[in-house]
């Protein structure tokens, strides 16, 4: 894989953050649209909530499952204010609030399926990322690794000897050549094993159009909505189906790169630069038939190599580093597809994300139903003389649905789902 599509796998890669960019504004818009000045002049609550997810996938040290409750409590605290301004609470009073939230559901069961979904899809997206960063930052340091005396010894030999005897067109033999790369090639041979587990499996899995229907569809057709959610939601279905074909993309290059570093050799020994008849070849002495056996890839297989003096006792630490970078970002990958924060271990099975599916199913309807209790009265506030009818927009309206947010997190787990 050269560095080029290396990189192009990265610029992909961020399609995740821009997602999230034209998420929010995409929910800033319908909420302004909807809501006017009672979310304008609360929307700091949202922007919040954004920035920390953004901060979480940029590497930030977040902890996805109590950033989303210190969202909702939030957002409770706020709601319950405006639909009993008539009233002035103490903090000590909205903080018990905020502490029985779990009891009181006021958003119903919205706040545990957003977290499971949020926290399951941004912990792979995060994590997607920075496998990639490994794998390109892994291709690029073993590029630059110097060759051995022994492999330039033996490449001379290989390249120029023909010119010395008088054989100036003289092309070496195939197995010849091979014998010599997989000689100089031998430590980065070894990283084959773990590269082919880190690339792994998932390109063989895909994800059916049907399969994404039913898990990111949080509407029936018969239910389908005319509402702004509704045509966010559509806009985001509508960028699912671009970056799907840049998803496949990315699986088809990466196929390409299994088996990528003991298959260089081949590239090396190419038709192109050996000599297609085993007769009329550079044997390493003369023009002629080269007998020896091709020896196996890797440092173990050069132990009878004919034309590379190989200390297999002496492995390349530096080669050895790239292993276990690969071998530990394999693992990470395994806890991240699995819904495991690798950074908060110790967080709730529902915070790792058990769930699955957009969430929006039962999730996007357009009232909630707020539990209420008598508010006791810290200080009444008589001296505002504003009619009833002042909070009968905010009362006439639902508190702004998470259905923006659910699908943010239907994408990224589909296509992560596609990924795999």
């Amino acid at each position: 894989m050269s560095e080029t599509e290396l990189i192009f796998l990265v610029v992909v890669a961020e399609f995740f953050l821009e997602l999230l960019d034209n998420s929010e504004k995409s929910l800033n818009d319908m909420f302004v649209r909807t809501y006017g000045k009672l979310y304008t002049h609360n929307s700091e609550i949202f922007e919040d909530l954004f920035s920390e997810l953004k901060r979480y996938y940029t590497g930030g040290n977040v902890n996805l499952e109590e950033m989303l409750n210190d969202f909702w409590s939030r957002l409770l605290e706020r709601m319950f204010q405006l639909l009993n301004s008539q009233y002035t609470f103490t903090d000590d009073y909205l903080e018990c609030i905020s502490k029985y939230t779990d009891q009181l559901k006021p958003f119903g069961d919205i706040p545990r399926k957003l977290k499971a979904q949020v926290t399951r899809a941004f912990i792979a997206a995060r994590t997607f990322v920075q496998g990639l960063m490994v794998g390109r930052e892994v291709a690029n340091r073993v590029s630059k690794v110097n060759v051995s005396p022994g492999c330039s010894k033996a490449l001379t030999r290989m390249l120029y000897c023909p010119y010395c005897g008088g054989l100036p067109g003289l092309r070496p033999c195939g197995n010849y050549c091979q014998n010599v790369m997989k000689g100089c090639l031998a430590n980065q041979a070894d990283l084959d094993p773990e590269w082919n587990l880190f690339i792994g499996d998932r390109t063989s899995r895909g994800i059916s159009e049907k399969g994404f229907n039913t898990r990111f569809r949080p509407y029936s057709p018969e239910e389908r909505p005319t509402t702004a959610a509704g045509t966010s939601l559509d806009r985001l279905r509508n960028v699912w189906r671009t970056m799907q074909n840049s998803v496949i993309d990315i699986k088809e290059t990466l196929k390409k790169s299994k088996k990528f570093w003991s298959t260089l050799p081949d590239a090396v020994c190419s038709r192109e630069r050996v000599s297609d008849d085993d007769e009329q070849c550079w044997n390493s002495h003369a023009k002629g038939r080269y007998f020896p056996e091709v020896v196996k890839d890797g440092l173990t297989g050069q132990l009878n190599n004919p034309e590379v003096e190989v200390d297999i006792t002496r492995p390349d630490t530096f080669i050895r580093q790239q292993i276990m970078a690969l071998r530990v970002m394999t693992n990470k990958l395994r806890n991240a597809y699995n819904g495991n924060d690798i950074y908060f271990q110790d967080s709730s099975d529902e915070g790792s994300g058990s769930g699955s599916g957009s969430g929006c199913t039962e999730g996007c309807t357009t009232e909630y139903d707020f539990v209420a209790t008598e508010a006791p009265v810290v200080e009444a506030d008589r001296s505002d003389p504003r009619p009833a009818t002042d909070n009968a927009g905010l009362r006439g309206h639902a508190p702004p649905p998470p259905c923006q947010l659910a699908a943010i997190a239907g994408i990224l787990l589909l296509l992560l789902w596609q990924w795999r």
